[in-house]
């Protein structure tokens, strides 16, 4: 039991768009508080601060997310990614977990634009990829669209969300997909620490 009281350490950087993203981000934390030992901290990326940066420094994971925006990840979440440099110079988040999630208004909707961006700037930051470790679901004619993974993405967590809702709701399966990918990322982060500490001189 002693290997649950070092405490594993994740992030959410995102940005929210207009809530849907925001959505998957809290289901995301979610997911992840359901690993015993896990502490979990949201980064609104459009308001980062100074603490914010040192918190995604002393993090054993991060998740990106952000909405899909002309086939990429939107201007809030780029500005946060090119001030990331500062780290990148240092190497400060080298062998980090990173994965990634986001939301669109169609079903495909370029969102593994989004997708592969988050895993370019962590792979720049020599970070190690958390896929989203899921078949595709609603695929089949027994499948439903209540399946996990219903859109059919392997890199991170990907949403769909009407262009005319304005509420922030997500479809149950996309919110618990985000669910899986939040505990799949803290568990992952778990084993990753205790190897480290197994292995330190």
């Amino acid at each position: 039991m002693s290997a649950w009281t070092h405490p594993v350490r994740l992030s959410i950087a995102c940005h929210g768009g207009r809530g849907h993203t925001a959505r998957l981000a809290e289901a995301v934390r979610a997911g992840a508080s359901q690993v015993p030992g896990t502490e979990v901290t949201r980064i609104p990326v459009e308001e980062i601060t100074v603490r914010h940066w040192h918190q995604l420094d002393e993090s054993d994971a991060i998740i990106f997310g952000a909405p899909t925006y002309m086939g990429t990840a939107s201007a809030a979440f780029h500005t946060f990614a090119e001030a990331s440099a500062k780290r990148w110079f240092t190497r400060r988040w080298q062998d980090k977990l990173a994965s990634g999630f986001t939301n669109s208004g169609s079903m495909a909707g370029d969102k593994s634009g989004t997708l592969g961006y988050f895993g370019t700037l962590a792979a720049q930051h020599g970070m190690v990829w958390v896929s989203l470790g899921l078949a595709p679901g609603w695929n089949s004619s027994s499948g439903s669209e209540f399946d996990l993974n219903r859109l059919g993405f392997y890199q991170g967590a990907a949403a769909q969300s009407n262009v005319d809702d304005r509420s922030g709701n997500v479809h149950k399966s996309d919110v618990a997909t985000a669910e899986h990918l939040g505990r799949r990322v803290a568990e992952l982060a778990r084993v990753v620490a205790a190897g480290k500490r197994a292995l330190a001189p």
